[in-house]
Order: C-alpha cells, then sequence, then structure tokens
C-alpha cells in the first residue's frame, strides 16, 4: 500500500490544517499547500529570482550574452598599437632593402678578418692600420698645406689649392651625411682609430674611401704619371677601401658608397675649379714675391 504524499510541513496531502481558514471540503487548503510545494520545488518560478540568477551566470558576466533590458553599452576588446601588430602584406621594397641589410651584415663580418688579434688574419692588423693612416684626413690636409706653402709656381698653386678644396669639402659631405644617417659601425669593430672626431662613431659612409677615390682620381687627372704608378694609385684606392671591411671598420655598403661619393666628388671640384680669374683673393694668400 502506497504512502499518501506529503506536503513540505511533513503532512499528507489531503488533510485538513487546523490553522487554515479554508473549508477541506473546497479543498482551499489544499490548494495553498500544492502551490507552496510548487514554488519550493521549482526556484526559478519567481521572475525577480530567475533574473538576479541570469545575471550572476558565468555565461553573462563574459559579456556573450547580455539581457535585452541592460542600460550599460556592451566593451570591446582593447585595440593593440600599432608597434604590436604584424604586417601581414609587406611591401616588395621593404622586403627588398631588409635582405640587402641582411647580406650585407653577414658579408661584412665573414670578411672582417682583422677585426681583432684573435682573428684568422690578426697577424695583419698592424699593416691594415698603417694603410688605415694613409688614408686619414689630417695627413692628407697637413701634407696639401705644406706643398701649397712650398710651392713657387703659379700652375703648381692651382692644382693644391684645389686639391685642399676639394679634401674640405669631402670632410665636410662626410661628416653631414653620417649626422643625417647615423648607422653604427659593426659590433666586431675596434674603436682604436687614430684621431677621432664625434662622427667618426657613425658608419655610413666611409670616410677613408671617398677620400681614396677622390684622391686617387684627382691624382690621375692632374699628374702626369707612367703607368706603372697610376696603377698603383688605383691599387691603393682598392685596397683601402677593402681594408675598412676586413679591419671590422665599415660595412661592405659604407665602402661602396663611399667609392660613388668620393667619384663624384671629383665631379663637384671640377665643375667649380678655383683659378686665378674666378678666386684671385685665394691665390694672392700664397703669393710670393
Amino acid at each position: 500500500m502506497q504512502s499518501p504524499r506529503r506536503n513540505a510541513e511533513g503532512r499528507p496531502l489531503g488533510t485538513c490544517d487546523p490553522s487554515s481558514s479554508g473549508s477541506p471540503a473546497h479543498g482551499g487548503g489544499s490548494r495553498f499547500e500544492f502551490q507552496s510545494l510548487l514554488s519550493s520545488r521549482v526556484p526559478g518560478a519567481d521572475p525577480i529570482s530567475a533574473r538576479l540568477r541570469a545575471s550572476e551566470s558565468p555565461v553573462h558576466r563574459r559579456g556573450s550574452f547580455p539581457l535585452a533590458g541592460a542600460g550599460s553599452p556592451q566593451t570591446l576588446p582593447p585595440q593593440l598599437p600599432e608597434e604590436d601588430r604584424i604586417d601581414l602584406n609587406p611591401s616588395f621594397l621593404g622586403i627588398a632593402l631588409r635582405s640587402l641589410l641582411a647580406i650585407d651584415l653577414w658579408l661584412s663580418k665573414k670578411l672582417g678578418v682583422c677585426a681583432g688579434e684573435s682573428s684568422s688574419w690578426g697577424s695583419m692588423r698592424p699593416l691594415m692600420k698603417l694603410l688605415e693612416i694613409s688614408g686619414h684626413g689630417i695627413p692628407w690636409l697637413l701634407g696639401t698645406l705644406y706643398c701649397l706653402s712650398r710651392s713657387d709656381s703659379w700652375a703648381g698653386r692651382e692644382v693644391l689649392m684645389n686639391l685642399l678644396f676639394a679634401l674640405l669639402l669631402d670632410l665636410l659631405l662626410v661628416s653631414l651625411i653620417k649626422g643625417l644617417v647615423r648607422r653604427r659601425r659593426p659590433a666586431h669593430n675596434q674603436m682604436d682609430m687614430f684621431f677621432t672626431v664625434s662622427v667618426d662613431k657613425y658608419s655610413f659612409p666611409s670616410g677613408h674611401t671617398t677620400r681614396a677615390a677622390l684622391v686617387s682620381r684627382f691624382i690621375l687627372n692632374h699628374l702626369v704619371l707612367a703607368i706603372p704608378l697610376r696603377v698603383l694609385v688605383v691599387l691603393w684606392a682598392f685596397i683601402l677601401g677593402l681594408s675598412r671591411v676586413m679591419l671590422g671598420r665599415h660595412n661592405v655598403t659604407d665602402v661602396a658608397f663611399g667609392f660613388f661619393l668620393g667619384y663624384m666628388q671629383y665631379s663637384i671640384v671640377d665643375y667649380c675649379w678655383l683659378s686665378p680669374h674666378t678666386a684671385p683673393v685665394l691665390f694672392l694668400l700664397w703669393n710670393q714675391p
């Protein structure tokens, strides 16, 4: 025999509650107990309680299931800064420049065989440093000024005056480009150069290479030399430029642009050639009785 169903207070359903105001015949107490039983078994029957539980759910907290009556707007995820984004469509020019830079750094490091005493050709480092001094600007400036003061012919003074102008123009242009580009010297370089200034901490372009290309072209055009001597002048300029990479002073592109800049500097000097007719005041300063 089945036991009668009981309500939440433990009384059998269908029995009369003495404290209830309804009559058992009309079932008022039974309806009240049945409604109490439904409200206790179905906790979501109250709409206010259901709304509170929905607001506390993890789906709603994440913002993926907002309530229809919510007044606050849905917040968007923060945007990443421009430098943290990945460019998925780089330009062809950018790829070419990055590839050229990578090849330049790799080749410069491979050719830096005299960068230190422990390098593969470290024993030749003193000879390379002596070659470095032969292309320095100070010996060339002092030598040109000395020869200009000792010259006793107008033709010699004219050539030396223009050589001095070329050397000063080279120092000015190289310093200006180095200050604008500000490319650091290779990481394997040792800063033990002879008489450096503030812009010498930068690498692009190679001042020794521009000077070698300028002076060699100047000598070949204004001095009468035998063929062996002309070949030696060209070899000196080429080996001096190569030594800059072997010593670890410059990258390959620094030297290549240095040759180009030195070649073009002579064209400027030749176009602005100084003579007693174009610049008589300068030649009067060196006039001797």
